[in-house]
């Protein structure tokens, strides 16, 4: 099923805007639609400036940040940016996330979406995309490192792609990992148990997913843990202070599957790391593009461990809001805003 913001039709008459709530996104979400939709956009050629890299603004004496993600998918009736907002106040860090459409066919503001929820949509299905094409299409056992939001969106995406028949889960705190192992078995009807340790977790899994950075930032898996023909997704290494997965993880991945590999090679702190540890990954990356597209197509190797590394792209965050916003618009969920922007008219 594809999204409904791919391949849409002109139109000369624009919608006015709206907002869609964190609670409207979850009410009207769907995992299949969004993992289907990022296959085919990541599929489609994209010119050079689509997604260009993210920028990062900061200022010192005033102790925030705002980080901004911009995007004009290839196919889709959406363009757009997410845009993060970062401040130390009186009551410690906050931070928001919005999601800002632009409708290609009209150029005026579709909508303003609270991109909380989302950021971890968007960055599981295109886990769950990536790890579609890469793993072998057959059950898995899948072990997950972490318990919190990321760990629990990642684990009801890979199964909207694969038949899961088990899942072990670590995480530091027992009572956590207990409940995210009897909630998420429930919810999925698969055996589930929280083991107490990483490797207990990780050893013989078809598929490892690392969504849980570090107490400390020292790594939270290792290769020597992977079974030869696992799967490992990892994507809580964005920035070059961060780690997940040691340098043996990447050294064991024949394959290593990226959302953006200048921004995973030169950004992510594992990276980096691998690089200071005489690992160098360049020659084993290719894009999600090309993967998508075919362009990769037969790189992965029989038995050998295969990695997807992201850092998040404003790409995905465009499509997904898209979709959102247009099931949001069809269940009569979006709010529509009191707005009118002055649209300059060119030519």
């Amino acid at each position: 099923m594809s999204s409904s913001n791919q391949h849409f039709p002109g139109s000369a008459v624009a919608d006015a805007p709206v907002f869609v709530s964190s609670e409207t996104a979850a009410a009207v979400f769907q995992w299949l639609p969004a993992v289907r939709a990022l296959q085919e956009t990541y599929a489609r050629p994209m010119g050079p400036n689509a997604v260009p890299r993210r920028t990062i603004a900061a200022g010192a004496a005033e102790r925030a940040s705002l980080r901004t993600m911009t995007a004009v998918p290839p196919g889709s009736r959406y363009y757009g940016a997410k845009l993060m907002g970062m401040a130390f106040g009186a009551a410690g860090r906050q931070l928001e996330y919005a999601v800002v459409l632009f409708d290609a066919t009209t150029g005026s503001l579709a909508a303003i979406v609270d991109g909380n929820l989302v950021t971890a949509y968007r960055t599981a299905a295109t886990s769950a995309a990536a790890l579609d094409r890469l793993a072998p299409e057959r059950a898995a056992s899948l072990a997950v490192l972490g318990s919190g939001l990321e760990a629990r969106m990642h684990t009801l995406a890979i199964a909207a792609v694969r038949q899961l028949q088990e899942i072990r889960v670590y995480s530091p705190t027992p009572g956590k990992r207990v409940a995210f192992a009897e909630a998420l078995g429930a919810e999925l009807g698969v055996r589930a148990q929280a083991v107490d340790s990483p490797a207990e977790a990780a050893g013989g899994a078809d598929v490892v997913l690392a969504a849980a950075r570090s107490y400390g930032e020292k790594p939270i898996l290792h290769g020597e843990w992977l079974a030869p023909h696992a799967t490992v997704v990892s994507i809580g290494s964005t920035l070059p202070d961060q780690r997940e997965v040691d340098s043996s993880v990447v050294a064991r991945a024949s394959l290593i599957v990226c959302d953006n590999v200048e921004e995973v090679l030169e950004e992510s702190g594992d990276m980096l790391a691998a690089r200071r540890d005489g690992v160098e990954p360049e020659g084993r990356c290719v894009s999600l593009n090309d993967l998508m597209s075919g362009k990769a197509s037969g790189a992965r190797r029989e038995g050998e461990v295969a990695m997807y590394k992201s850092v998040g792209s404003g790409l995905q965050d465009v499509v997904v809001a898209g979709m959102i916003l247009d099931l949001a618009r069809a269940a009569g969920l979006a709010t529509p805003l009191p707005i009118r922007f002055e649209t300059k008219r060119i030519g």
